[in-house]
């Protein structure tokens, strides 16, 4: 049951599918790369495009596997353990070979050496690896990070901490003293000098940060509709990397939609994304990213359909996002993400992906995707029904349009991030009409809506409500009469028809 589960998806980074036995080159790359990266599986006797389970001649399938032995042995280094099994499904015989994800790497062809021979899964290719990529294998086998390396530049002494070490007792509530460095290993002794990590580096102030790592930064853009081609506002966010995480996540909330949801006489309001979701995605894509592949930046886009979150790095080999449930944890960042979690910028590990997945229930009308694209990882919070509603919202406002009313169009009262209301919407607007249908005091509209300020909602909604002829007043000739009332007009009753539609 779980081999006829697997064939059904795409190939990837840890699957690979072969109608028939690959060339000894093809299979040692697959085999080298699935043990530089996540492990995998490859199946033989499989086509992959058209999916199709075409089988291998029973008497030959252990001559294959065989072969399969020899080619690993003879071609990978060092040494690869394999598990080869044979399958039947549905009468067809196939081959299962299986590679763990090993520990000493980088693994690479013997006849082509370490620098010219060591591959890498990216997607469902397998990719040679540069200069920078084996120094990444190398610091895994050793078990150390990048951030965790010495910077021989500069000396501790050298380096300017102070806007982090202001934010670090604001934090904390401790001083940012030569102990709590050691300790958290921003600092290291080498050869009797105290020399920075490059994780202190990349929390410091400007200028060594940016001589050093440029690339560091993240770039925020608001488009204009659903594609990149106009933008709205944009931002470059390359202050110490501490507070780059909520200064993205302010980005991000000044430029998606707070509205409300009416229950009875209470007012709800509600982000049209999961905002807490995205505040995590944003302070993983900082503390998990690869910041020693140079030259990429972490991206943040967001469009009239989509907030999508870009960072440079795969995923971890031991996380899948495919068990959000799951209390996962690794750590990329060896150095950056305990002081994080110092800082509280990180909750306990493995509690990020949960609460991504607790607060996605909540949004049934978000679809929640990922992928790998080349070397970056990428997340995307996509409004399921966005173009629909959209054509519903253009359609109604041309209806409206058409009878001489021009209201926003907004499908629901807006608000400012502080919670002031601004210019009624269309739940407000359909509310108020309803309610009108008999004759209402201005008091008693007045509460049906939750306001308090009588000159405010006079300008707000009674008069626009007169102007474009949707109520009336029932003693037009004393508009300030205190027995006065506002009744819905026959051009309203024909606005409310077209808003329930």
């Amino acid at each position: 049951m779980r081999t006829k589960e697997i064939i059904k998806l795409p190939e990837g980074r840890r699957i690979e599918f072969k109608e028939v036995l690959p060339t000894s080159s093809d299979i040692a790359k697959t085999v080298i790369a699935f043990s530089n990266d996540a492990g995998g599986e490859l199946f033989i006797g499989i086509k992959d495009r058209p999916r199709a389970l075409i089988g291998l001649s029973e008497s030959e399938i252990f001559q294959i596997e065989e072969q399969i032995s020899n080619i690993i042995y003879e071609r990978c280094y060092p040494v690869i353990i394999p598990e080869i099994s044979f399958l039947v499904l549905d009468g067809k015989h196939l081959i299962l070979v299986r590679i763990h994800r090993g520990n000493n790497p980088p693994y690479y062809l013997k006849d082509k050496g370490k620098l010219k021979g060591s591959y890498i899964r990216v997607g469902s290719t397998n990719r040679l690896a540069d200069e920078g990529i084996i120094q990444e294998l190398e610091r895994q086998k050793r078990n150390i990070s990048f951030d965790s390396e010495l910077v021989h530049e500069k000396m501790i002494a050298e380096i300017e901490l102070k806007s982090f070490a202001i934010f670090f007792l604001e934090k904390t509530g401790e001083e940012l003293n030569d102990s709590i460095l050691k300790k958290l290993e921003l600092v290291k002794e080498y050869q009797g000098a105290m020399l920075p990590t490059i994780g202190c580096v990349l929390l410091s102030d400007a200028a060594l940060r940016n001589e050093l790592f440029h690339y560091a930064k993240i770039e925020c853009a608001r488009f204009k509709g659903t594609t990149s081609d106009e933008f709205i506002d944009q931002k470059t966010i390359d202050s110490s990397i501490a507070i780059q995480a909520e200064a993205t996540y302010e980005f991000t909330l000044r430029h998606i939609n707070r509205g409300a949801t009416v229950t009875g006489v209470y007012t709800n309001s509600r982000w049209e994304y999961p905002i807490k979701a995205i505040r995590e995605v944003i302070r993983n894509a900082v503390v998990h990213r690869d910041y020693s592949l140079t030259g990429k930046d972490i991206k943040v886009a967001i469009y009239d359909d989509m907030v999508e979150i870009t960072s440079p790095g795969k995923l971890l080999p031991s996380i899948n996002f495919n068990e959000l449930d799951a209390r996962q944890s690794d750590i990329r960042n060896k150095v950056i993400a305990p002081v994080f979690k110092k800082l509280g910028i990180i909750d306990q590990w493995g509690n990020g992906l949960k609460l991504i997945s607790d607060e996605l229930i909540e949004y049934p009308e978000i679809d929640f995707k990922w992928k790998e694209i080349g070397m970056q990882f990428q997340v995307q919070f996509i409004k399921k029904d966005f173009r629909n509603q959209r054509d519903k919202n253009d359609k109604l406002t041309e209806e409206l349009n058409a009878i001489g009313i021009y209201f926003g169009t907004k499908l629901a009262l807006s608000w400012h991030q502080d919670g002031i209301k601004l210019e009624p919407g269309w739940q407000q607007v359909g509310k108020i009409l309803d309610y009108c249908t008999n004759p209402q005091p201005l008091q008693n509209i007045m509460q049906l809506v939750q306001w308090k300020d009588r000159t405010k909602f006079r300008n707000k909604f009674i008069n626009p409500f007169l102007e474009k002829g949707l109520l009336t007043m029932t003693i037009p000739d004393k508009p300030n009469s205190p027995k006065q009332q506002y009744i819905i007009t026959k051009k309203g009753g024909l606005f409310l028809r077209l808003i329930r539609k």
